[in-house]
């Protein structure tokens, strides 16, 4: 019964950025290009709401789903992992006109070739799960 749960948020999520032309190409070029307002309008809203998000989580300390404390840490000291990381994530997406949330809504819109995208996402993810202990954080 849970697993309907994340399937019916998954489901809504995907169907607001449809509609707000989140996952189009298009509007991911306009971005990069700072020709359209429209994208960084939607990231603001994004971080707004993980911010107030997280601002009751810590006030009125809410319980996850199996009744536990939610406890978000502390960022470690350190800003050069960030822009490094910030500079791969959006050339990757500047690149493939795609981030990671999309690529599964795109997939489930019928748009094959960006099975492409995912493979290559995972392989990224693979290489830094072998590479972690070796880099510095």
């Amino acid at each position: 019964m849970k697993v309907l749960k994340y399937l019916l948020v998954g489901f809504i999520f995907g169907i607001v950025l449809t509609k707000t032309e989140a996952v189009s190409w298009y509007r991911i070029y306009e971005m990069f290009r700072f020709q359209s307002f429209h994208m960084y309008g939607i990231i603001m809203v994004a971080i707004l709401t993980g911010t107030i998000g997280i601002q009751i989580m810590k006030r009125y300390n809410v319980k996850d789903i199996k009744g536990l404390p939610i406890e978000i840490q502390d960022k470690e000291k350190g800003s050069t992992r960030y822009y490094v990381g910030g500079l791969f994530f959006g050339l990757g997406w500047a690149l493939v006109g795609s981030c990671p949330g999309p690529i599964f809504i795109l997939l489930g819109a019928g748009f094959w070739s960006i099975s492409i995208v995912l493979f290559g996402a995972l392989l990224g993810t693979y290489i830094y799960g072998v590479l972690k202990d070796k880099l510095p954080h």
